[in-house]
């Protein structure tokens, strides 16, 4: 990888991405990846991987409208990975949770109170708890079995607020059906609401662009993630047209993200990382990352971390391995939910690299001494090649504080790539070539 080029070159949201899982075997006993680790502030995950559409742009593992039995027969798989992963950790804490996917509120409202059924026996008490939704799924009657359940943020994938725009993302959705899904969010009184927008559309413009931010602040959401489009392999988009060099649109989505960016900042929200934004009234004191701590994932495509193990089980894009690795899921007895399937190992020069990458891509940056405190070493000595950063003005460090500008925020998707190890990037090009 490297800096020069497109500053949209992929986006780093974990470390390591999970196409550098690889089966693991012999297969370890979650009781002995759990051993050593503290489980009194752990992360609880469940993934639904059922949508009631898929979109142009997703490389998400999800499915589109499956049959109605096969939705029952993962709730019911569910429980029982649930039930092995409980008993295999012993006692935990919960300090978090949420549920992902594809769009959980996919489910009808009473699978929903299936779902959190599940999760309050694994231990989720009164703790903060988000949920994913889309236009189309967050109805009353879903928000309020959300909301009776301890919903503390929804986050809702609008994208544009221009039907036009949205289509040419290859999602049919409706300007109305927007409104009534934002109405019924704010109408449920769950605290928090994101909004996610996409810029770099086909046929977007400054002034379309302003309108989706303009219309999007009138809900007043807590949180907006802006995320640049990306054409990616095996996505209805990437099916129309393959994602290439091309300079003009790097140019656009660079303008359109300054562009929001200074909107959103503009109107008193405080920039995390590229993509994430957060009214600086509402930042919580004791905020919580999750790949700080310990992380439990449930359903089929949920990872889990321990300090030197992520694990889950298999990674697909395309529909057809999607649905095979449901099935797959659906299929397995009991006894495989003991154990751990598919993972990656992080020696300590992983773990370090991970603390950077994570702690780098967020505007907080990293503090020195805490990395040293960690690790033993310098963050310096460590990663030399941070140098190079620093000398193109998109870094600056001292002794209590190594942060990307604006102008290396700007360019995460260049910089979380190119820091990527040479062992783990090699698992992810030899997982895209199979």
């Amino acid at each position: 990888m490297t800096l020069d080029g497109s500053p949209y070159q992929g986006y780093l949201y974990a470390y390591p991405h999970k196409t550098a899982y690889r089966p693991l075997r012999p297969r370890p006993a979650l009781g002995e990846v759990w051993g050593a680790e503290p489980t009194d502030a752990l992360f609880l995950y469940a993934h639904l991987p059922f949508c009631e559409m898929r979109c142009g742009f997703c490389n998400l593992f999800t499915r589109a409208n499956p049959p109605a039995e096969q939705v029952s027969a993962y709730l019911a798989q569910l429980r029982v990975q649930t039930r092995r992963v409980a008993d295999a950790l012993g006692p935990v804490t919960v300090a978090q949770a949420a549920v992902g996917g594809g769009t959980p509120t996919y489910l009808t409202a009473s699978e929903l109170t299936e779902l959190f059924d599940l999760l309050d026996a694994f231990g989720r008490g009164a703790v903060p708890t988000a949920v994913e939704t889309s236009p189309a799924t967050a109805t009353p009657d879903r928000l309020a079995v959300l909301a009776e359940r301890g919903t503390t943020r929804v986050s809702i994938g609008v994208q544009s607020f221009l039907d036009a725009e949205a289509h040419a993302a290859g999602r049919p959705q409706k300007r109305a059906e927007v409104d009534r899904a934002l109405d019924a969010i704010r109408a449920s009184g769950i605290p928090e609401l994101n909004v996610d927008l996409i810029y770099g559309i086909d046929g977007q413009t400054e002034r379309s662009w302003e309108y989706s931010l303009a219309t999007a602040l009138e809900w007043a959401p807590e949180e907006v993630f802006l995320y640049p489009l990306y054409v990616r392999p095996l996505t209805g988009l990437g099916r129309r047209s393959p994602d290439g060099s091309d300079p003009a649109w790097d140019a656009q989505r660079l303008a359109l993200y300054r562009q929001g960016r200074d909107r959103l900042r503009a109107a008193g929200y405080r920039q995390l990382s590229l993509r994430h934004f957060r009214r600086p009234a509402d930042d919580d004191p004791t905020d919580y990352h999750c790949q700080d701590d310990g992380m439990v994932g449930l359903g089929c495509g949920a990872r889990s971390y321990t300090t030197d193990l992520h694990y889950s089980f298999d990674y697909a894009v395309g529909i057809g391995q999607v649905r095979a690795i449901i099935d797959d899921y659906l299929a397995r007895p009991a006894s495989d939910f003991d154990h751990a399937e598919v993972g990656y190992h992080l020696d300590d020069a992983e773990q370090r690299r991970r603390w950077l990458v994570k702690s780098l891509l967020r505007s907080e940056g990293l503090v020195p001494a805490d990395y040293g405190a960690r690790f033993g070493t310098s963050v310096d000595t460590d990663f030399p090649q941070l140098s190079q950063l620093a000398e193109r003005g998109w870094l600056t460090r001292d002794a209590t504080l190594v942060a990307l500008t604006d102008d290396g925020l700007e360019r995460a998707d260049a910089i979380g790539p190119w820091l990527v190890s040479s062992a783990v990037r090699a698992a992810m090009e030899e997982h895209v070539m199979r």
